[in-house]
C-alpha cells in the first residue's frame, strides 16, 4: 500500500489535540513512504495533515471540486492538485489514487466520505483498509452507533468490523497495514495508543 486517502475536517475543532494530531498523521504517512490524498484545502485538519506529509518530504495529492476552488482555500503547496467537476467526481477520484482510508475528526462532510466508503466495502465495490483516528475519543460515539446497529441486527458483525480505530497515528497505520480483506480483521491486537 503507497496511498493514503484521508478524510478530515475544513475546520481546526475546539480541541488542539486535533490539530496535532492530524500533523502527525501527515507526518506518519510521509516517513512511511506513503502518498497522501486529500481533499486539496489549506484549512482546518484537512490543511494540517497535509502540511505535516509536506514537512517531511511526503508526496500529498489535493483533490477539489471547482466550485469550492478559491485561491484562499486551495493548498498550493501540494505535489499534485486535481481539479474536479463535482463532490461526487472528487470522492470518485480520491478512491481511485488510494488503497487505503483514514478519517480524522470532521463533521458531515467527513461523515459522508466515511460512510460512502464503508457502504462500498459492505457491497464490494472495494476491499481496502478504513480506520478511524479517534482523537482523544472524537469517534466513540460512532463506534457505538456501530456497534448499536450490529447488536439491533441491521447488519452483520463482520460489516461492523470493517471500520478499524486508534487512537495513535503510526500505530493506526501499522494495524491497518495488516488488514486481511476476508472479513476485514487484522492479525494484531487493536492498538492501545
Amino acid at each position: 500500500m503507497k496511498r493514503v486517502c484521508v478524510f478530515a475536517g475544513s475546520n481546526m475543532g475546539l480541541n488542539p489535540e486535533y490539530a496535532k494530531q492530524a500533523r502527525e498523521l501527515g507526518r506518519v504517512i510521509a516517513m512511511n513512504g506513503f502518498h497522501l490524498v486529500y481533499g486539496g484545502s489549506k484549512l482546518g485538519l484537512m490543511g494540517e495533515v497535509a502540511n505535516g506529509a509536506l514537512e517531511q518530504g511526503g508526496h500529498v495529492t489535493g483533490v477539489m471540486p471547482r466550485g469550492l476552488f478559491k485561491e484562499e482555500i486551495a493548498h498550493r503547496g501540494v505535489s499534485d492538485f486535481i481539479e474536479v467537476a463535482d463532490m461526487h467526481e472528487r470522492k470518485a477520484k480520491m478512491s481511485e489514487l488510494s488503497d487505503m482510508y483514514v478519517a480524522l475528526p470532521g463533521g458531515y462532510g467527513t461523515f459522508e466520505e466515511l460512510f460512502e466508503v464503508i457502504c462500498w466495502a459492505q457491497i464490494g465495490i472495494h476491499k481496502k483498509p478504513i480506520g478511524l483516528l479517534n482523537v482523544e475519543g472524537y469517534y466513540d460515539p460512532l463506534l457505538q452507533l456501530i456497534e448499536h446497529t450490529v447488536n439491533s441486527g441491521f447488519m452483520p458483525r463482520v460489516h461492523g468490523q470493517y471500520v478499524m480505530q486508534g487512537s495513535n497515528p503510526k500505530c493506526l497505520l501499522e494495524y491497518m497495514l495488516d488488514f486481511i480483506p476476508e472479513g476485514y480483521k487484522s492479525k494484531r491486537v487493536p492498538p492501545a495508543g
